[in-house]
C-alpha cells in the first residue's frame, strides 16, 4: 500500500484509539504480549532470514538484529509492564480558578499519529507500538531493510491482538517497502503524521532532522563516557567501565570514551586496559595513556566525536573534574554520562555542569533505558531540549490541552 494511505488509515484508526477507555488498551497490550510468546517460532524464522541476509555487516548490527527466545520474552514483559503503568490520557497536570469563575485545566492527551523511523532492532517494533497505544496513539512504523521480515511478522502478529482487542488494526502500520523512497514520503505525510522519531546512527537522524516536514523528536547518538576521578574506588570503576562498554557495543548507552584522572592513572590504567584488551576491545588512547600501556593505538581528534557502536574505546589522562567535564561537554553526544568518585562535590559538580540527558554517580550508563527506569519501555533516547529529553516514556508522547469551565462569562 502506498505511504501516504497507509498514513491516512493509521490517521483515522487514530481517532478511535483516542477515545478507547484504558482497559480496552491495557486487554490490547496483554494480548500483544501473549501473541509474541504464542508466535515466537514464527516470529524466530522470520529474523532468521534477515540474519541470513545481513551476512557481511559488522558483528555490532547483527547483535542488534539477533532474535531470541530470551529477547522475544523480554518483547512480551515490556508490554505487560506497560499495561500495568498509570494511563496518562486524561490526567490532570494542573489546575486553577480565574477570579472571574472561570476553572482551567490543563490535562494530557494523545499526540495522534506518530512516525517511528528505526534501524535494525525489531524489538523498537512491540516497544514503540506498546507505548503508543497505552498513550492512545496510533503508530506507523518504518524499520530498516536489515530487519523486515522480523519486523512485519511482529506486526502481524500484534494487528492480531489488537484486533481481538477490538480496537482498528490500524493503530499499528508497518510501512513494508524497503526502499528510501518510502521513508521520504513518510517524511513528507505532515497531513496524517503528527510527530516523526528516528531511531538510529547519525547519518539516519541528520537526514530525517533535514528533510522532514512533519515535526521530529531527535534521538541521540550515543557518544557515552565514564570519568574515572582521583577518589574512585578502583575495583568499582573497573567493573563499571566494563559493563559500559562490553556488556552489548552495540547500543546507545555503551560508553565509547574512558577519561581518567591523572593521579590514578598509573595504578588503574594497566589493569583496566588488559582487561579490555582480553575481552577483544581495540584501545586508541593519549601521549599519557600510550606512556603507561605502550601497546595502545594512538587517538585522534575525530575518535573523540565518534560512536563506534562496537569494541573500540578512546583512553583520555584528565587533570581534573573540570577537566572531564570540558571534554564531555565538547566532544560528546548530550546522551549519558557517569563519573566513579567518592568525593560527594565532585559528584555534585558532574551531575550540575555535565550537559547530557542522563548523568550517574557510580553507576553504569548502560541503564539509561526506559524499561530500566520503570517506564515499561521506551519510544527512545531523546538528546535534545524541547519537550522530552532522556528516555522517553508515555508523557513523553503526549500532549497537552486547555479545558475551561465557565457559566456564561464574556470578555470586556
Amino acid at each position: 500500500m502506498e505511504v501516504r494511505e497507509l498514513a491516512k488509515r493509521a490517521r483515522l484508526a487514530s481517532f478511535v484509539l483516542a477515545k478507547a477507555h484504558t482497559s480496552i488498551k491495557d486487554r490490547a497490550l496483554v494480548l500483544m504480549a501473549e501473541k509474541l510468546e504464542e508466535k515466537k517460532e514464527d516470529i524466530l524464522k522470520a529474523n532468521k532470514i534477515d540474519l541470513e541476509n545481513a551476512k557481511g555487516l559488522s558483528s555490532a548490527l547483527i547483535d542488534r538484529l539477533t532474535l531470541n527466545e530470551k529477547r522475544i520474552n523480554t518483547m512480551a514483559i515490556s508490554l505487560k509492564e506497560v499495561a500495568r503503568l498509570e494511563d496518562p490520557i486524561g490526567k490532570t497536570v494542573s489546575a486553577w480558578k480565574r477570579p472571574n469563575g472561570l476553572e482551567i485545566q490543563k490535562i494530557r492527551v494523545p499526540i495522534g499519529l506518530i512516525g517511528i523511523i528505526y534501524e535494525a532492532r525489531p524489538n523498537v517494533t512491540a516497544d514503540a507500538a506498546g507505548l503508543c497505544l497505552k498513550a492512545g496513539n496510533a503508530v506507523i512504523l518504518k524499520g530498516g531493510s536489515e530487519a523486515i521480515n522480523s519486523n512485519a511478522k511482529i506486526v502481524e502478529v500484534l494487528q492480531e491482538a489488537v484486533k481481538e482487542a477490538g480496537l482498528p488494526p490500524e493503530v499499528i502500520s508497518f510501512i513494508n517497502d524497503a526502499r528510501r523512497e518510502a521513508t521520504m514520503e513518510l517524511m513528507h505525510c505532515e497531513k496524517y503524521v503528527d510527530l516523526l522519531i528516528p531511531r538510529g546512527g547519525a547519518n539516519l537522524i541528520k537526514t530525517v532532522r533535514k528533510e522532514s516536514t512533519v515535526p521530529v523528536i531527535e534521538t541521540g547518538v550515543g557518544n557515552c563516557h565514564v570519568y574515572v576521578d582521583e577518589t574512585a574506588d578502583l575495583k568499582m570503576a573497573e567493573e563499571i567501565t566494563f559493563n559500559a562498554k562490553v556488556q552489548r557495543p552495540g547500543v546507545c548507552n555503551a560508553i565509547e570514551s574512558l577519561l581518567v584522572h591523572k593521579k590514578i592513572m598509573k595504578e588503574f590504567l594497566p589493569v583496566m586496559l588488559e582487561r579490555l584488551r582480553i575481552a577483544g576491545v581495540e584501545v586508541r588512547g593519549c601521549e599519557k595513556t600510550r606512556e603507561i600501556v605502550p601497546w595502545v593505538i594512538p587517538v585522534t581528534e575525530e575518535d573523540w566525536y565518534t560512536e563506534y557502536l562496537d569494541l573500540i574505546i578512546a583512553v583520555k589522562v584528565v587533570k581534573d573534574v573540570d577537566d572531564a567535564i570540558a571534554h564531555i561537554n565538547k566532544y560528546g553526544s548530550h546522551h549519558s554520562e557517569s563519573i566513579v568518585t567518592r568525593d560527594y562535590f565532585n559528584a555534585r559538580k558532574f551531575l550540575t555542569e555535565v550537559d547530557s540527558a542522563c548523568v550517574y554517580v557510580n553507576a553504569s550508563t548502560r541503564f539509561t533505558d526506559g524499561y530500566e527506569f520503570g517506564l515499561g519501555a521506551e519510544i527512545g533516547i531523546s538528546t535534545q531540549k524541547l519537550h522530552a529529553r532522556g528516555p522517553m516514556g508515555l508523557e513523553e508522547i503526549t500532549t497537552t490541552k486547555y479545558i475551561i469551565y465557565g457559566e456564561g462569562q464574556v470578555r470586556g
